[in-house]
């Protein structure tokens, strides 16, 4: 549906789940990717072979988005090899549930740094680069967590809502630039991310959501490439929800 040939897109959390799914999408869409991982090597060798049709497009790094040298160093190595790149999405997001009560501190601080900070790191450099060229789109996935305030999810909810109101404050200082900084919040999607809930509380989710299913992960992808396009320059500080109806 866009064409994205000649663009680079940056994307976080880039070789599992929904962040593989909105890299694919921007490979059939003709763009490059330079996707991120963290540790799991593993993750990122299958995404490479099973997209190996796409080899010339794609490049693979690791990086802690929640570490902010590793950032710095890291689009350094972008700026050098691409000078320029034209889309970040920020996908990366981990979980650590517990009732606020029993929450151990180092959990409430890692889904902060890498939901919260690990975006504020990525976001501070991109806009540095896309404001010499006066164009860009910013994509942060948020959740419905943040809007809800999921019982057991007090860091993840904080961190999601944190990314709303961080990405509106963005879009503001950036208009001027030709820049856009949107949100996409997917619902409850059928990854790897949600199978460790039980499946009564699976059956209990699904019975909350209107349309009585769990999402695709291309589903939200489809939405993440209409925010990057060309086609959306009117839209910026928004929040774009793929939630079948939450």
């Amino acid at each position: 549906m866009f064409d994205f040939s000649g663009q680079i897109a940056v994307i976080s959390g880039a070789t599992r789940g929904i962040g593989k799914s909105i890299a694919e999408a921007f490979l059939y869409s003709g763009a490059r990717i330079v996707g991120i991982y963290h540790t799991n090597k593993a993750a990122a060798e299958q995404f490479l072979a099973e997209n190996k049709q796409f080899s010339p497009q794609i490049d693979i790094q690791p990086v802690d988005v929640a570490d902010y040298s590793q950032v710095e160093k890291f689009y350094r190595y972008l700026e050098d090899k691409y000078q320029n790149f034209h889309i970040l999405v920020n996908n990366a997001g981990i979980r650590r549930d517990a009732v606020l009560g029993m929450m151990k501190e180092s959990d409430w601080k890692a889904v902060i740094e890498v939901n919260l900070s690990g975006a504020y790191h990525m976001c501070k450099f991109a806009v540095r680069n896309f404001m010499n060229q006066q164009y860009g789109r910013i994509i942060n996935i948020t959740s419905p967590s943040g809007k809800f305030g999921f019982a057991g999810q007090a860091n993840y909810a904080a961190s999601k809502a944190g990314l709303v109101a961080m990405t509106r404050s963005l879009s503001k200082e950036v208009a001027t630039r030709g820049i856009t900084a949107n949100c996409v919040s997917p619902g409850f999607i059928d990854t790897e991310f949600i199978q460790d809930l039980s499946e009564e509380r699976r059956r209990a989710y699904r019975e909350e959501i209107p349309l009585k299913r769990f999402g695709t992960a291309r589903e939200v992808a489809q939405a993440v490439l209409f925010l990057a396009s060309k086609e959306a320059s009117y839209i910026t500080g928004a929040t774009l929800e793929v939630t079948g109806g939450l």
